[in-house]
């Protein structure tokens, strides 16, 4: 019964559209990341104007990622919505407990290097495409 959902949202226009808006969104707020962080290295001199433009643009943008996401959340059927729910707990989970202890790890100096945050995005991302794919293969 469930896998009809699965299949009737994936051929649904509006989630199709509002998956492409959310894809819109990530790829743009992605290149200001990269932009904002790479760019007073490779593209202008440590320049505070310009870093701060970088940076509130990429705020923006996140934000407009995170609302295009909120919008697809509410048009997705009762199981998607079941799956992306639990997809970002687990990795909400991850994010916390991991990121915390992964900090630990570096306060207490067991490991050598410091704690980067990207290697704690990396691993929320990951889990959480991991989640939605499982759970997608799962429930067909």
């Amino acid at each position: 019964m469930k896998t009809a959902h699965i299949i009737s949202d994936s051929c649904n226009p509006e989630t199709d559209q509002l998956t492409k808006y959310l894809a819109f969104w990530t790829l743009g707020w992605v290149v200001s990341m990269a932009i904002a962080s790479f760019g007073p290295t490779y593209l202008w001199e440590s320049a505070t104007w310009i870093n701060l433009t970088a940076i509130v643009v990429n705020f923006a943008l996140g934000v407009g990622m995170i609302m295009s996401n909120i919008r697809l959340f509410k048009a997705q059927d009762e199981l998607m919505q079941q799956i992306q729910l639990k997809a970002m707990g687990i990795a909400l989970g991850l994010g916390v407990v991991g990121g915390l202890s992964y900090s630990l790890l570096d306060i207490t100096n067991v490991i050598e290097q410091d704690a980067e945050i990207a290697f704690l995005v990396m691993g929320v991302s990951i889990t959480y495409l991991v989640s939605l794919v499982t759970d997608n293969i799962r429930y067909r």
